[in-house]
């Protein structure tokens, strides 16, 4: 019997498992990160109200990618974006998702840079 895509039921079940503890709410909204093999998103979601409140990604009009400093450069100026745009929201305090991958290289890069935005987590 042939398997599945073994990480991609591996991923969908962290996911599942770390969306029962992380819970976003008006005041305090989840930071949800996505990465395909060449983009990364982010978003901030009211789960009370099922809302996303901003997002940013390297497919967005207003992000202008820096081609010699590579997807970990660009994951960084992702997380400072999108701190700019909740900061304009009126948003301070966020919950981070990682989305089931690692905390590690982009995923860490774009918490960093959200965190030099001057969102608290």
């Amino acid at each position: 019997m042939a398997r599945t895509n073994s990480s991609a039921v591996a991923r969908k079940k962290r996911v599942k498992r770390i969306r029962k503890k992380v819970i976003g709410t008006s005041e305090r909204p989840r930071l949800r990160v996505f990465k395909s093999s060449r983009h990364i998103y982010a978003q901030l979601i009211d789960d009370s109200a099922g809302t996303t409140l901003a997002a940013m990604s390297t497919v967005d009009k207003a992000f202008e990618s820096e081609k010699e400093k590579g997807k970990t450069a660009d994951a960084k100026k992702v997380g400072i974006l999108i701190a700019e745009k909740a900061k304009a929201a009126g948003i301070s305090q966020v919950v981070f998702d990682r989305g089931g991958c690692i905390y590690h290289g982009r995923v860490k890069a774009l918490s960093e840079g959200a965190r030099e935005g001057g969102l608290n987590f």
